[in-house]
C-alpha cells in the first residue's frame, strides 16, 4: 500500500495510521504487531476494503480498490478475500456451520452444499460435535474457530486475521494457525495476521512492527499501498459483516 494515514474523530481528528507503507507478499504469511491503539485493525479495514483511507490508494492483486464501483468492489472482495474480524461478527440466528457458509451462499452456492463444505472445515478445527449450534451456545474458543473457518472456507487468495488465536488453548491455536499458514503457502495467495501472540511467531514468514520503517520492494501480484485514514463511525457486527460481503 503506497504511503498514507487515517484518521478518526468528530470534530477533533485522531490520527490512526499515518504515512503507512505496506507489502504483504504472495506465498508469504505476514505477522503485523505492536501496542494496543497502534491502528492494526485500522490497518486491515483499510487493506480489505471495510475502511476508505483518506489519503493514497490500497493495490489488491493488481486493482486498485478505490477505483472500482462500488458492486465491482463488494464481488472482488467477497471472492478474494477472507477476514476473521476480532470480535467475531457471528449471525446469532445461523448455526455455526450456517455462519461458515455464508461466503460460500453468497457467492451463489447452494446453500445445502455450502454447509456440507462448511462442516467438512469445521471438523478439521475440532468442532464436529458443535457444527449444529448456535453462536450464543457456543464458548469464545469454538465462536473464534468458527469466525476462522468463514473466513477460509471460499478459499480466498487473501487471507486477513485480527487476533485469531486470543481466545484458544495451546491445541486449537496450533491447529487454527497451520490452517491459515497453509492457505498463505500458495503462489497466488497471501494472509496477514495482527497478533500479540508471540507464541504463533514461528509460523510466519516476515515480521512487521507497526509503526516503524517498512520493506518498500515491490512484486507483481502482492498486496500492497501507500495510504493515510481518517472515519467518524462503526458499525455493530452484522452490519460490519454484511458491509464486507456486500
Amino acid at each position: 500500500m503506497p504511503r498514507g494515514a487515517q484518521h478518526f474523530g468528530n470534530g477533533t481528528r485522531v490520527q490512526a495510521l499515518r504515512g503507512v507503507d505496506f507489502e504483504a507478499r504472495l506465498g508469504e504469511l505476514t505477522f503485523i504487531v505492536g501496542p494496543s491503539g497502534c491502528g492494526k485493525t485500522t490497518l486491515l479495514s483499510v487493506i480489505t476494503g471495510l475502511l476508505d483511507p483518506s489519503d493514497g490508494e490500497v493495490e489488491l492483486f493488481g486493482s486498485i480498490a478505490g477505483r472500482l464501483p462500488a458492486n465491482q468492489r463488494i464481488l472482488f472482495r467477497r471472492e478474494n478475500v477472507g477476514f476473521v474480524f476480532q470480535q467475531f461478527n457471528l449471525l446469532p440466528a445461523l448455526t455455526a456451520a450456517e455462519n461458515a457458509a455464508v461466503p460460500l451462499i453468497a457467492a451463489g452456492m447452494k446453500r445445502t452444499e455450502a454447509v456440507e463444505r462448511a462442516k467438512a472445515l469445521l471438523d478439521q478445527l475440532g468442532l464436529n460435535g458443535r457444527r449444529d449450534a448456535l453462536p450464543a451456545t457456543l464458548s469464545g474458543g469454538e465462536q473464534q474457530r468458527v469466525a476462522i473457518a468463514r473466513a477460509l472456507v471460499h478459499e480466498p487468495r487473501l487471507v486477513v486475521c485480527d487476533e485469531p488465536t486470543a481466545a484458544l488453548d495451546h491445541a486449537d491455536r496450533e491447529a487454527v494457525m497451520k490452517l491459515v499458514a497453509a492457505n498463505a503457502v500458495h503462489p497466488d495467495r497471501a494472509a496477514v495476521v495482527v497478533t500479540h501472540d508471540s507464541r504463533v511467531f514461528s509460523l510466519c514468514r516476515r515480521y512487521r512492527p507497526h509503526g516503524r520503517r517498512a520493506d518498500r520492494q515491490k512484486r507483481k501480484g502482492t498486496v500492497r499501498g501507500r495510504f493515510s485514514h481518517e472515519e467518524n463511525s462503526s458499525s455493530d457486527r452484522c452490519q460490519r459483516l454484511w458491509r464486507f460481503l456486500g
